[in-house]
């Protein structure tokens, strides 16, 4: 008994920490990683021009100012080229590729970033509203790279 009882804790042990262990290496690994989301915007009919206007004016120039903090790494806005059904349409993808998973997840003050990049503040937060206003639609959708050689 002492024998089988001196063979199963270690087995025990092991069976519980190795499986701790891993996941714990695959986490740190993909700290590292990059992370991206996707950012879909769906103005209303008429309105794209001034979502882009008012987008550029005051979300991107934080973004840009993020870039230089290092908690991302590239953005960029892409558009479709043609027109798609009204029920799967969106005007404009903003892809964002942060650092990593914790930097694009922890707490970030953008409000504090916003005030100090705009000091007129009744102005940037009418003209934010009304970006938000002329949307039918906005989601996120974070992104994995699927290995296809692997």
């Amino acid at each position: 008994m002492i024998r089988i009882f001196r063979f199963l804790v270690p087995l025990l042990f092991f069976a519980i920490t190795l499986p701790i262990l891993s996941c714990a290496q695959a986490a740190s690994a993909s700290a590292d990683k990059p992370f991206v989301v996707e950012y879909y915007y769906k103005a209303k009919w008429g309105h794209a021009d001034e979502f882009l206007k008012l987008f550029k004016k005051n979300h991107y120039p934080v973004l840009k100012k993020e870039m230089e903090m290092g908690r991302i790494t590239k953005v960029w806005m892409d558009q479709p080229r043609y027109h798609t059904t009204e029920d799967g349409r969106w005007d404009f993808r903003v892809t964002i590729i942060f650092k990593n998973a914790t930097v694009a997840n922890e707490p970030f003050d953008e409000a504090a970033l916003q005030k100090q990049m705009y000091p007129d503040q009744e102005t940037f937060q009418r003209e934010e509203q009304r970006r938000f206003e002329i949307l039918d639609g906005h989601w996120d959708l974070p992104v994995k790279v699927v290995e296809l050689e692997k």
